[in-house]
């Protein structure tokens, strides 16, 4: 016997037509967006017939008797991105510790202490180098500190929170002991977080290396200034060199950082 209470199930048809609403606008909304950016078949044909053309002059790839001055270059750019990534270091570091409410108790300095770092990283490296570059003028200098500046926020951020996850328990201690701040900082913090902080350190030696390739397009040096060179006159030969060295020396960092890393955890 049907139950005379029973409640009618409501009808789904309303939230099936609204979400056919919102596919059918986010493809219209998306299909503007590729009619405004120049998006199309043509456009995609032409692009890629070209790209083959240059990918054809790559082979085979050629150090165009430069060998010396390329691996000068990529000694260079390796140079900037341990440089930048030293500095950036040495200034997170007190940095986080500071962003730590662990450390620093103070909500209204934590609150905006870390939005001004999640101000600055907002602005990415690449602006902050033709920044520098105007400043200081073509060269490596104006690289390594972009890099600096770009990477000082966000090793600040991930320092602080290293340190706001470190066990409490030796930080008692040392206060119980009638040690200083300082104290507890440097005996019961700093040997607890050092593995992490140089982990991260060296994940953003690996990013620095290949953003530094990228900063010499702009004028930075590095191996991206002989890059830019070589593809502003056409030597495409002489690209895919210098591309397949880079890769090599990029794994060959991040083979070595992996080990350092795997040592420290």
């Amino acid at each position: 016997m049907m139950n005379q209470d029973a409640t009618p199930l409501p009808s789904p048809l309303p939230g099936l037509a609204l979400r056919g609403l919102l596919t059918l606008g986010g493809i219209a909304a998306l299909i503007a967006m590729m009619v405004d950016l120049g998006i199309s078949p043509v456009a995609l044909a032409g692009g890629f017939t070209k790209l083959g053309v240059f990918l054809l002059a790559m082979f085979p790839p050629s150090d165009g008797g430069d060998l010396p001055r390329i691996l000068k270059s990529l000694l260079e750019t390796l140079a900037m991105a341990l440089a930048g990534t030293t500095l950036a270091v040495l200034v997170a570091a007190p940095l986080g510790f500071l962003g730590a409410r662990t450390v620093v108790g103070q909500p209204a300095f934590h609150f905006l202490f870390r939005r001004m770092l999640d101000f600055f990283r907002g602005v990415p490296v690449l602006v902050w180098a033709l920044i520098f570059v105007a400043a200081f003028g073509l060269g490596p200098f104006g690289g390594v500190i972009a890099l600096a500046v770009a990477d000082i926020p966000s090793l600040s951020k991930l320092f602080a929170e290293a340190i706001e996850n470190c066990d409490r328990g030796p930080v008692e201690g040392t206060r119980a002991a009638g040690g200083s701040r300082l104290h507890e900082i440097r005996f019961a913090l700093a040997p607890q977080v050092a593995p992490i902080l140089a982990s991260q350190s060296l994940y953003y030696l690996e990013s620095n290396f290949r953003n530094a390739a990228v900063l010499g397009i702009v004028g930075a040096g590095g191996i991206g200034f002989e890059l830019e060179e070589r593809i502003r006159i056409f030597a495409f030969d002489e690209v895919a060199f210098i591309v397949l060295l880079y890769m090599v020396a990029v794994a060959l960092l991040d083979s070595l950082s992996r080990r350092l890393r795997s040592a420290l955890a």
